[in-house]
C-alpha cells in the first residue's frame, strides 16, 4: 500500500473509537480499528483505505512553498500541526479512481472529528476541510488531483520542461513535456489534464502507438527513460529530484516537437474581444425575457437543456481574472438563475464542474439551448424562442 494523503492536525491523541464506529456507520463500509488503537482500516466497494497515526517522533509533513500549492492559511496550519495521520490505498485497478474517492471520503469523515489540513503527498498540494468536500461532492476534475510544475531546462525560446506529479495516486506514471515556451504553457496544461484524466481513469493511450488529441492533433506517449535519450542540450543533473518515471509525450516520429501539437489548444485561451462579448452580452439580454419563459414552463420529460453564460471572476498567482463560464439552468430566482457549472474554471479551481452558483440576469452574456445533447443552431433556438412572444 502507497501513502497517498496525510492529515495535519493539531489535536493529539487519536478520537474516542466509538465516535469513529459512529462516524463511519453506514451499510457501504467496513470499520475496522487496529489493535494498538493507533488507526482502523476502512473497507467499501473492493477498496481498502488503511489510516495510521503516526508517532510524534516523525514530526509534521514539510510542505515547501515553492513546492506545494495552498493558501497561507492552510500552509500556517501545517506548521502548527502536533500529530499525523496518514492515509495508505493500494493504487491502480480496474477503476484507478475509486481508491482515491474512498480514501478523500474516509478524509472527510476523519475530518469531522479532527480538523486539519490535508496533505497530498504525491501532488504537493494542500486542501482545507472545504475543499475535500468539494472535490468529494463535484464532478471529478484532475486539477485537484495532480499538480502541473514547469522548469527552466536551457536556454532559447522554448526552454521549458512541464510534467505532473500526483498521477502515482492512481497507478499511473506522472506525464511531461519538453521544448515549451512562456506561451505554451496554458495550452500545455489543458492539455495535459485531459491525457492525465485519461490516464485516471485507465483510459490512457498505450505505448508507442499514435493516437489523436480531442482536438484531432497526433502524440505518442514513450516512457521516459527511453524518450529523454533524445534529449539535446540538457545536463544530466537537470532532473535532479524528479528520478521516477514518466510519460513522455513526443511527436509520432518520437521527436520532442510538440508546436502542432498544442496549437488547436492555444485557441481556447484565445481572448474573446471586448466588443464581440458586448454584442453578446446585447442580444443575450434582448433573448432572456423569452428564454427563461420557455425554462420555466419546461415538461418534465422534455430533452431540453438550457444554459447561459456569464462572468466570475478567479485569482490565479493572487490576481483577478474574469473567466466567462456556462452553467446549466436549474431554477430560477427574483433576479437570478441558479444553475450547475457546465464546466471549471480554466485557471484556477475556484470555480468547480458540476458546483450550484446563481448569476444576476443582467449578468448573462450568451445563451444555449440543447435537445438530448444537441445544441440548438441560432436559427433553431430564434424559432424555439419566438413562440414565448405575446401576440
Amino acid at each position: 500500500m502507497r501513502e497517498v494523503y496525510v492529515l495535519a492536525t493539531e489535536q493529539t491523541g487519536p478520537p474516542p473509537l466509538e465516535a469513529l464506529r459512529t462516524a463511519f456507520a453506514t451499510d457501504e463500509v467496513e470499520f475496522v480499528p487496529h489493535e494498538d488503537a493507533q488507526g482502523f482500516t476502512v473497507r467499501a466497494d473492493g477498496s481498502e483505505v488503511r489510516v495510521v497515526l503516526k508517532p510524534e517522533s516523525e514530526g509534521r509533513p514539510r510542505v515547501n512553498p515553492e513546492l506545494f500549492s495552498g493558501s497561507p492559511e492552510a500552509f500556517a496550519r501545517v506548521e502548527k500541526a502536533r500529530s499525523c495521520y496518514a492515509f495508505l490505498l493500494e493504487p491502480g485497478g480496474a477503476q484507478p479512481t475509486l481508491p482515491v474517492f474512498e480514501a478523500l471520503w474516509t478524509v472527510r469523515t476523519l475530518m469531522e472529528l479532527v480538523p486539519g489540513v490535508l496533505v497530498d503527498v504525491t501532488a504537493f498540494k494542500l486542501h482545507e476541510p472545504e475543499d475535500v468536500a468539494e472535490i468529494t461532492e463535484l464532478d471529478f476534475d484532475i486539477r485537484d488531483h495532480v499538480h502541473l510544475h514547469a522548469i527552466e531546462l536551457a536556454e532559447g525560446d522554448t526552454p521549458l520542461w512541464v510534467h505532473s506529479h500526483g498521477m502515482e495516486k492512481f497507478g499511473a506514471r506522472d506525464v511531461e513535456i519538453f521544448h515549451l515556451g512562456e506561451g505554451d504553457l496554458l495550452a500545455a496544461e489543458s492539455f495535459l489534464h485531459e491525457l492525465c484524466t485519461d490516464l485516471a481513469f485507465a483510459q490512457g493511450p498505450a505505448l508507442r502507438q499514435e493516437v489523436s488529441t480531442s482536438e484531432g492533433q497526433s502524440f505518442t506517449m514513450v516512457p521516459s527513460e527511453e524518450a529523454r535519450a533524445n534529449l539535446l542540450g540538457v545536463p544530466l543533473d537537470a532532473f535532479e529530484g524528479h528520478e521516477g518515471l514518466f510519460l513522455t509525450v513526443v511527436s509520432p516520429l518520437g521527436r520532442h516537437n510538440t508546436a502542432e501539437l498544442l496549437a488547436t489548444y492555444r485557441e481556447r485561451f484565445a481572448k474573446e474581444p471586448a466588443e464581440q462579448t458586448a454584442a453578446m452580452h446585447e442580444e443575450a439580454q434582448a433573448l432572456l425575457p423569452a428564454f427563461l419563459a420557455r425554462f420555466q414552463r419546461k415538461g418534465l420529460m422534455e430533452p431540453l437543456t438550457f444554459l447561459v453564460r456569464a462572468p466570475f471572476e478567479t485569482h490565479p498567482e493572487g490576481e483577478a481574472v474574469v473567466e466567462n463560464l456556462w452553467l446549466e439552468a436549474v431554477t430560477r430566482d427574483e433576479g437570478s438563475v441558479v444553475g450547475r457549472l457546465v464546466d471549471g474554471a480554466v485557471h484556477t479551481t475556484e470555480w468547480r464542474k458540476g458546483a450550484h452558483v446563481e448569476v444576476e440576469e443582467k449578468q448573462i452574456n450568451a445563451l444555449a439551448i440543447a435537445r438530448e445533447g444537441r445544441p440548438l443552431n441560432e436559427s433553431e433556438l430564434r424559432a424555439l424562442l419566438t413562440a414565448e412572444r405575446p401576440m
